[in-house]
């Protein structure tokens, strides 16, 4: 994208799920990545989850918490919705949605006026703890309550169980991140482990959950608008000076200027700056925010290419359509959440004429006049070809310099920072020293902001969106899977049973869901779990899209769609 169409604008699905996380760590701790492995949950004391399902979304990790939870580990579980983690919980608090700010700073307004700060942790290792300080003075819980909905001595508990614990470890998911202040929301996340110095041990840390296989990977390999590999910046003179060497290029061949991210590239479609789109491994005609716009513009392209597995929703609507491979049809190395950089090797030949992805993109290249030789062919299943490429990715990403192609092909797994050859690499980082110029970490204050869309008269409900068990994001996958597709066949919009019989309707009822952009038809499922005033439908269905009702509104940080809150109602289908 950078050489063969000359332009930063290349984007992934972490713009849909941890953009403002990542923007919020870049900006206090210099690293967009986890702290603390998952596993660091069997070593702590105290465990926060907050704004994520990891039972539904990250089964592997609900499992080391559940394990954490049995050998004596307290777990704090925070989210609108209970999920299934609030039957072993210490403490569940089901705050109102959209009031993380307002919640999170009255636990720091605790930490600060009782005293409970780690006063050599923010004097060695931090900077702007006063104004952060004076900032949450104005937020005690007695203030805060009426507006997040957790009693004051609730929050007042929680507040001293996190501070005084000897490790506590915050997990989060998209529940924080997916609002127009889902950066403030990670802000305060970071704030409270500075402040009560809880990271840089093993069992402490912050842990944004990240759910697809390869995003960690797909982020600190450049596939972001504002980044080259390794996150440095495309307006960095001397990031462009590397690259361009690297890459045995002119510098000016390099575009100076930050692209477009994902909902940006969409209204670029609808102003006519963009004119084609190469869409490798995503379905946003079904996962972008307020879909039926999104797909007119995809319709509207001159020219639309799709790389996928299957005749996707975005598939359909493209002029070409590229066959590709599936991850046990090719080699190659994914980094998970962990950080750690994991082997992948081919087990099938594709089938058809499917083609790996890698020798796709090689012969784009040569067709758009790159000179891509030094890769040499991809034959077989790729191995020579994608060492060469992980070779370079070494020697331009710091983090993973250590990590050679035959150490990978070893020991199968490594995790970064793995800065020489024969570093063991870190599982724990930040232990001396965070990545930024001074070595200290930054706090940011953060005011309420209110979501972009509040309910009324009209629209007195609020949609929360999200994923289930038994169906991964569009579907596009799972919903070929036979038996899953047979586990939950049909869409469906979870309510508390009091909102059901405020409206007069019986579980398995067919509704109409409208916001403001959209409508849906669905069964009405009865759980108590969703909060009462609020509505839960999981995104993955075709036949009545999630997306067609969300709010397209962006977090000006991390520009990431506002998929966690929109204004709805519900009416039964004659």
């Amino acid at each position: 994208v950078r050489l063969g169409f000359g332009s930063n604008n290349v984007d992934h699905c972490t713009r849909l799920c941890h953009a403002s996380s990542v923007a919020a760590l870049l900006e206090g701790i210099g690293s967009g990545a986890v702290s603390n492995p998952v596993m660091d949950v069997l070593l702590a004391e105290v465990v926060i989850v907050i704004g994520a399902n990891p039972t539904v979304n990250h089964p592997v990790a609900a499992t080391w918490i559940k394990n954490a939870v049995a050998a004596g580990t307290k777990l704090v579980l925070m989210d609108p919705r209970r999920g299934d983690l609030a039957r072993i919980a210490e403490h569940y608090l089901p705050f109102k949605p959209d009031t993380d700010v307002a919640l999170l700073n009255a636990m720091m307004h605790v930490i600060v006026e009782e005293g409970l700060v780690d006063a050599h942790f923010v004097d060695a290792r931090t900077e702007g703890y006063a104004a952060l300080a004076e900032n949450v003075r104005g937020y005690s819980p007695e203030a805060m309550a009426p507006i997040c909905g957790i009693d004051a001595a609730t929050i007042r508990a929680v507040a001293r169980l996190y501070a005084r614990s000897r490790a506590s470890m915050i997990l989060w998911g998209m529940g924080v991140s997916q609002h127009v202040h889902g950066t403030d929301n990670a802000r305060c996340l970071i704030a409270l482990a500075l402040m009560t110095g809880q990271i840089g041990r093993p069992g402490t840390g912050l842990h944004p959950l990240r759910g697809q296989n390869n995003v960690q990977g797909a982020s600190d390999a450049g596939l972001i608008p504002m980044m080259y590999p390794d996150y440095q910046r495309v307006d960095s003179a001397d990031a462009r000076s590397r690259f361009a060497q690297a890459w045995a290029v002119p510098v000016e061949r390099l575009d100076p200027h930050p692209g477009l991210t994902v909902v940006e590239v969409m209204h670029a479609i609808e102003a006519g700056r963009i004119k084609g789109m190469y869409i490798m491994g995503e379905n946003p005609a079904m996962s972008d925010p307020d879909a039926t716009r999104a797909r007119q513009a995809l319709a509207n392209l001159d020219m639309l290419v799709v790389q996928d597995l299957f005749l996707t929703e975005t598939a359909a609507l493209a002029d070409v359509i590229l066959p590709a491979s599936a991850f046990a049809e090719k080699t190659g190395s994914f980094t998970n959440t962990d950080r750690t950089v994991q082997l992948g090797r081919q087990v099938l030949a594709p089938p058809g004429d499917a083609r790996l992805d890698l020798w796709i993109l090689v012969e784009m290249a040569h067709r758009l006049g790159l000179d891509w030789s030094a890769y040499g062919a991809v034959e077989g299943d790729g191995e020579a070809a994608v060492a060469r490429v992980f070779d370079e990715m070494r020697h331009t990403m710091p983090s993973i310099a250590g990590i050679t192609w035959r150490r990978l092909q070893q020991e199968g797994a490594v995790t970064y920072p793995c800065l020489a050859e024969g570093d063991p690499g870190q599982p724990v980082v930040f232990v001396d020293r965070f990545p930024t110029a001074s070595g200290r970490a930054r706090f940011v204050p953060a005011d309420i902001i209110p979501a972009d869309e509040r309910p009324d008269a009209d629209y007195p409900l609020v949609l929360i969106t999200g994923r289930q068990l038994e169906h991964w994001h569009t579907g596009a996958m799972t919903r070929r899977a036979q038996v899953l597709d047979a586990l939950e066949p049909a869409p469906t919009v979870s309510m508390h049973g009091d909102d059901l019989a405020r409206l007069g309707l019986a579980p398995g009822a067919l509704v109409h869901v409208t916001s403001r952009r959209g409508q849906v038809t669905l069964a009405v499922r009865r759980d108590d779990g969703t909060p009462v005033g609020g509505v839960f439908i999981p995104f993955a269905y075709r036949e009545a899209a999630a997306n067609l009702l969300t709010n397209a509104a962006l977090d000006p940080f991390g520009k990431i769609p506002e998929f966690k809150y929109c204004a709805v109602r519900v009416e039964g289908a004659p």
